[in-house]
């Protein structure tokens, strides 16, 4: 993917990426502050549509207290539409994958939510 060239510090000779750590570890302290600014646990909201990354929404929502989204498919209008059922007004939106969450992602950024 081009856009995490800048993650990556070249090739080795299988051809694999090798991952920047140092520029990685940076994000990861950023992605922790804003996450721990948030001061109600409850306007967090953690989102997988991939089954690999359902497992770890849940036990991070169960720890954090965030809100998990369960399923595997986001229902269009929760943070939009005010006369859904699950209309949720969250501070803070986490993604496992921005492209399968791409949905959230856009509906998060239809009301300024981060």
């Amino acid at each position: 993917n081009h856009s995490m060239t800048r993650y990556t510090t070249g090739r080795n000779t299988e051809g694999i990426h090798i991952i920047n750590l140092e520029d990685t570890w940076q994000k990861i302290k950023l992605a922790a502050r804003i996450i721990v600014a948030v001061q109600n646990p409850f306007d967090v909201i953690v989102v997988s549509a991939r089954p690999y990354g359902q497992r770890a929404v849940i036990k991070f929502a169960n720890y954090t207290g965030a809100i998990s989204s369960s399923s595997s498919r986001w229902t269009p209008g929760t943070l939009t539409n005010q006369n859904t059922i699950k209309f949720q007004e969250p501070r803070l939106l986490i993604v496992t994958d921005p492209r399968a969450d791409r949905q959230a992602v856009i509906e998060a950024s239809y009301v300024n939510i981060p």
